[in-house]
C-alpha cells in the first residue's frame, strides 16, 4: 500500500497546484490512500465550502488542519463530515472529530489530528496525553494509524516521533510549510519526518507576499498579510506499507515545482 500525504496547502494558487500534481503522482506511483492537509486552503487562512467541495472531487481520503481551524466560519457547516479532522486536543465539546477511521485495501487506517503547543498561540490540551488515549480507543480497531502533528517546534516533533515511536506506523509534521531532509523509518518501524512542507507560492514567505511579510519584520509594524503570487511547489511523502504486514518499506519525500 501506498499512502500521500501532502503539506499545508496554501490558497487557491496551491489547490490549483494540488490538482495537477496530485493526478499525475496518483498514476504514476499507485497512490492508495491519501491524506492533505488544508488549513491554509482559503487566501492562507482557514477552508471555506467552496474549498472543501474542490478538494472532495479530488478523492483525497483525509483532510487535516491545524490552529486556522475555525478562521472561516463556513467550516462550521461541514466540520462533521467524515473527510475531515481537526486537532484532537483541542477543548473538549467543540465541534468535529480528532480522528477518525477510514478503510482502503481491505485495511483499517486510523488517522489522528494533533496541534502542538509550543510558541503556536492555541490554547489546547496537552498532545501526549490526548494522543495515548487515542490510541488506547483504536489500537485493535486499526491496522494502521497515522498522525499529523501540527506544531510549530521541532524539538516537540521530535518529542513525539520518540513518544509514539512502535506504537504508530506513520507521523509527519506540518505547520512551518518548509520541509525537512530528516525522513527516517526507526527502529521499532515508525517513519517519520518532522514537516512535509506547503503546496503553494514558491516566492513567498511561507506562502504570503514577500513586501507585506518583510515589512512586518523590518518596522514592527502590524501590515496585513497577503498571499504571494506566482507559480508555486508542491511537497509532500509518500509511505509504502508491506500489504501482508502493514510495515513501513520506504519513506519518498516529494518536492516539486
Amino acid at each position: 500500500m501506498k499512502i500521500l500525504v501532502v503539506g499545508d496547502v496554501v490558497g487557491e494558487s496551491g489547490l490549483e497546484k494540488l490538482k495537477v500534481e496530485l493526478r499525475k503522482i496518483k498514476e504514476t506511483e499507485n497512490i492508495d490512500f491519501i491524506v492533505v492537509n488544508a488549513e491554509n486552503v482559503a487566501g492562507g487562512m482557514g477552508i471555506t465550502v467552496n474549498n472543501f467541495n474542490e478538494l472532495k472531487k479530488l478523492n483525497i481520503d483525509v483532510i487535516t488542519m491545524g490552529n486556522h481551524t475555525w478562521a472561516k466560519k463556513d467550516i462550521f457547516t461541514f466540520i462533521d463530515d467524515d473527510k475531515i479532522i481537526r486537532p484532537a486536543n483541542y477543548s473538549k465539546g467543540v465541534p468535529g472529530k480528532g480522528y477518525n477511521i477510514y478503510e482502503c485495501n481491505g485495511k483499517k487506517i486510523g488517522v489522528i489530528n494533533l496541534i502542538g503547543r509550543t510558541n503556536m498561540g492555541i490554547l489546547s490540551e496537552n498532545p501526549f496525553t490526548a494522543v495515548d488515549s487515542i490510541l488506547e480507543k483504536i489500537k485493535h480497531k486499526v491496522d494502521i494509524i497515522i498522525v499529523d502533528f501540527h506544531a510549530e517546534a521541532t524539538a516537540e516533533k521530535i518529542a513525539m516521533k520518540y513518544h509514539l515511536d512502535g506504537k504508530v506506523n506513520i507521523i509527519f509534521g506540518t505547520h512551518t510549510h518548509v520541509q525537512t531532509a530528516d525522513e527516517d523509518i526507526t527502529e521499532k518501524g515508525t517513519a517519520y519526518i518532522t514537516d512535509i512542507g506547503m503546496t503553494g507560492p514558491k516566492n513567498s514567505i511561507i506562502g504570503m507576499d514577500v513586501k507585506a511579510s518583510l515589512k512586518r519584520f523590518l518596522t514592527s509594524l502590524p501590515e496585513r498579510y497577503k498571499l504571494a503570487e506566482g507559480s508555486c511547489i508542491f511537497n509532500g511523502c509518500i509511505f509504502e506499507l508491506d500489504d501482508d504486514n502493514c510495515r513501513i518499506k520506504s519513506v519518498n519525500r516529494i518536492y516539486m515545482k
